[in-house]
């Protein structure tokens, strides 16, 4: 299993259409091979900021599979324009 940690800033003001739009988008991800589960945070210190976390079975399902896959095109176009700046996505796996 990878996880998959990406740290999300939206921008000031649209917090609310940004979680609404994440809800609908996240069919998206979820259809997706290897999806196993992904949950999204909200920071209690700074508003607009989140953590998206997403179980993988493997990094490619992310990478190749995702990434490169015309469903990505639309997760872009639905939640990319609240990004500023625009996140860095990390992948970990378990140590222990």
């Amino acid at each position: 299993m990878v996880l998959e940690a990406a740290m999300l800033q939206v921008k000031e003001g649209m917090e609310a259409e940004y979680e609404e739009a994440f809800c609908k988008a996240s069919e998206i991800i979820s259809s997706m091979k290897g999806y196993i589960s992904h949950e999204l945070q909200g920071c209690m210190e700074v508003k607009g900021k989140y953590l998206l976390l997403v179980e993988w079975e493997t990094l490619e399902d992310h990478t190749v599979g995702f990434r490169q896959s015309k469903e990505y095109q639309e997760w872009k176009r639905q939640l990319h324009h609240f990004y500023d700046p625009f996140p860095t996505v990390e992948h970990f796996e378990k140590v222990k």
